[in-house]
């Protein structure tokens, strides 16, 4: 299950060919996301397990199972914060249910990032994963 804007996404990234070309669009969608505030970057909303600082600040619409998770989220380093982007439009405005149903490592596939990142950027890209995880859980 992937939202509307995961999927133009995935589209994107089909009409792209060259990898560095694929990074820049990346690049760009980190870009177009809001900075955190300093008061946002506390230790409650860093995710450890990332090379980079990386900090997901949770967004929820609603309570419990019928909430909408959204989240902000910022990085020191630009690709990251792209990847930050990208599991906001995979994940931005699911229930914690069908967030949890996310198999957001076979998502991020469709994109071949899975196959392109480096060793550290991948376990960065799982420890957000596992936080947007915690949050959903928490929500339940």
């Amino acid at each position: 299950m992937a939202t509307a804007r995961f999927e133009e996404i995935v589209e994107d990234f089909d009409f792209i060919d060259e990898w560095e070309d694929r990074y820049r669009y990346v690049i760009d969608l980190g870009k177009k996301m809001p900075p955190l505030s300093e008061g946002q970057k506390i230790p409650a909303t860093k995710v450890e397990g990332c090379a980079s600082q990386v900090w997901i600040v949770p967004e929820i619409e609603g309570e419990g199972a019928t909430a909408h998770i959204g989240f902000q989220g910022e990085s020191d380093a630009m690709i990251v914060w792209g990847l930050i982007a990208v599991l906001h439009a995979l994940y931005d405005g699911l229930t914690p249910e069908e967030a949890l149903k996310v198999d957001a490592q076979a998502e991020m596939g469709r994109l071949g990032l899975d196959q392109h990142l480096s060793s550290q950027r991948s376990n960065g890209l799982r420890a957000m994963i596992q936080r947007i995880r915690q949050i959903s859980n928490a929500l339940l």
